[in-house]
């Protein structure tokens, strides 16, 4: 039996999509009121999604769980969180997002390392993720990769350069059974030369290609199963520098600046965020 079990689905018409629940929303009241931000940022830890809100007055918007208009950047970027971890978590919250009007996406998070030469703290912006997950094949033919907006990712790698930040460019290993990544898959993996393993990836990159809308990602060491055994380090002073820059990247420098010397603690883990 291939998957999805109904060939060919990918290319069949929905029965209802993101534009008819926006409908819905409107008819009962709770359309959202406020204008679509150029770009939204995902973020998957809760604690460095505190340390976020931390940094800016923030507007809440109702509508799209707990999602967040960065006041200082003109309405024009948003940063989401809390909406639970997965590709299908997240998927659903890009969907209605797509359907509002968001045209521009950034995933930040951490990630597993599956090569030696990757450190805690260590950033990757990923080009491309193996989908080894469910949701992108309803969306796409079934294939081994799907990829990162160009442009976006190009960006991504000025902004670092931009900053003097060293960064590897990289394929992820998208799964959404954290607890099923087996030594023999990692083992291949390594061999392929991936350098990461996550959650959301591949799916982002494969919705963002069939709504036609850009989608960029960059990732920060958390733990490491190059050696073909787990080492988390979630809590090292080096994962959370990382995610501060992946921060920094992802809000643009050309629209706001952060609050310096901010006194939030940071918890977070791969998976479990």
């Amino acid at each position: 039996m291939t998957f999805p079990n109904f060939k060919n689905k990918h290319a069949e018409d929905a029965l209802f999509n993101p534009k008819d629940f926006l409908k819905y929303l409107k008819k009962i009241g709770k359309y959202p009121s406020f204008k679509a931000p150029k770009r939204v940022i995902f973020c998957y830890s809760k604690s460095f999604f505190n340390y976020i809100l931390a940094q800016h007055e923030v507007t809440k918007i109702e509508g799209f769980r707990e999602m967040y208009i960065l006041d200082d950047s003109n309405g024009q970027i948003a940063v989401a969180g809390r909406f639970g971890i997965g590709a299908p978590a997240v998927i659903t919250l890009m969907e209605e997002l797509i359907a509002f009007g968001v045209k521009e996406f950034i995933s930040i998070g951490t990630a597993g390392a599956l090569q030696k030469y990757l450190k805690i703290g260590n950033l990757v912006v990923c080009d491309r993720a193996i989908r080894d997950e469910g949701v992108s094949h309803h969306y796409a033919k079934s294939s081994k990769y799907s990829y990162a907006s160009k442009i976006l990712t190009a960006n991504i790698k000025t902004a670092l350069e931009n900053i003097g930040e060293k960064y590897s460019i990289g394929t992820s290993w998208t799964i959404d059974a954290p607890y099923r990544e087996t030594v023999e898959e990692a083992r291949q993996y390594q061999k392929e030369g991936v350098a990461t393993v996550e959650m959301e990836l591949s799916a982002l990159f494969a919705v963002a290609e069939y709504r036609k809308v850009e989608m960029g990602t960059i990732l920060t060491i958390s733990d490491s199963l190059a050696d073909l055994k787990w080492k988390p380090q979630f809590h090292h002073k080096d994962t959370s520098r990382g995610l501060e820059t992946l921060y920094k990247v992802a809000l643009g420098v050309e629209y706001v600046k952060i609050k310096p010397n901010r006194d939030v603690t940071l918890n977070y883990k791969r998976n479990n965020k």
